[in-house]
Formats: structure tokens, C-alpha cells, sequence
């Protein structure tokens, strides 16, 4: 079957090979270049209906994802009252360090309301965070992570967290 057009220059009809059909030619008229259009499938789609327990089982599973998806988004909110404190001394030393230095971090950049909650979290930790307080306030070398904020302003984001602590 032949695919059937007008040429966009010269009107004149033209008909070209099933195989030309989304390729560029010249028309045998005008002899401009012009686009051979695709061939319009002449099959009918076959559609099924819609089978609406399928659709009721879909929207079934997506509300109890969207369900499953808010209740892990609450467990990981840290909660504002103190947690139980013998939970609190199973954390690491390394997550200890991590915790203090981005309360200090918060506390520099005014994030008040996070550096209470950070502050919630590692009070617990009483002497394990001093020590760590300490070791950082009393280090010649600041800390990676803590040595673009200016002196004072760090001394007293670790004032106020042991002001928590204590």
C-alpha cells in the first residue's frame, strides 16, 4: 500500500512507497525537499474494559502504602520528652561525637529548634558526652567539621550544651 500526501510547496499529490513513510525526499513536481509523513496503521487498537477489582485492589494497596509509609516517617521523629537512658547508653562513641558535633554545628547556624532535639537525644549521655565536650573545646586542632565556625561562637554552642548536660 501507498502512502498518499500533498506536497507543502506545490500542492501537486503525491505517492510514495510504504517504506518511505518518516524520510525525507524531494517531490517529482517542484523538486523541493519534503517530509514523507508515516503511514497511518490501519489496525484498531483491541482494548479491554477495565476490570474494577483490579482498580479497587490498587487503591486498596496504595492507601495501605501511603499508611505503612506515615507510620515509619512518626518512628523516626525524635520524640521531644527524655528517652529511657539505659536505650541512650547503647550508643556508640562514634555516634556520640557525630551527635555533639551537629548540635554544635546547629547551634552556629541557628538551627535552635534541631539542636534542642539533638540536645534531647545526647543528654542522657551525661559524662560520655562532657568528655567528649571537653576533648573538643581543650584540642589545639579544631574539629574537621566544626573549623569554619569562628572561636567564640563555638565556645558558647559548647557552653550551652553543657549547661544541658550538667
Amino acid at each position: 500500500m501507498a502512502i498518499t500526501f500533498h506536497c507543502e510547496h506545490c500542492s501537486k499529490m503525491i505517492e510514495a512507497a510504504d517504506t518511505a513513510g518518516g524520510k525525507w525526499g524531494k517531490c517529482p513536481s517542484c523538486h523541493n525537499k519534503l517530509y514523507v509523513p508515516r503511514p497511518e496503521p490501519d489496525e484498531e487498537l483491541k482494548l479491554a474494559p477495565i476490570d474494577e477489582t483490579d482498580l479497587e485492589r490498587e487503591h486498596r494497596l496504595m492507601a495501605e502504602t501511603h499508611r505503612l509509609t506515615q507510620d515509619i516517617l512518626r518512628e523516626r521523629e525524635i520524640p521531644d520528652g527524655p528517652r529511657d537512658a539505659a536505650i541512650m547508653y547503647e550508643m556508640s562513641e562514634g555516634e556520640l561525637r557525630k551527635n555533639v558535633i551537629t548540635y554544635l554545628r546547629q547551634m552556629s547556624e541557628s538551627e535552635l529548634d534541631e539542636a534542642e532535639r539533638t540536645a534531647a537525644l545526647i543528654a542522657p549521655c551525661g559524662s560520655r558526652v562532657a568528655e567528649i565536650v571537653d576533648r573538643i573545646a581543650l584540642s589545639d586542632i579544631p574539629e574537621p567539621e566544626l573549623a569554619d565556625i569562628p572561636q567564640q561562637l563555638l565556645s558558647g554552642a559548647i557552653r550551652a550544651l553543657r549547661s544541658k548536660i550538667m
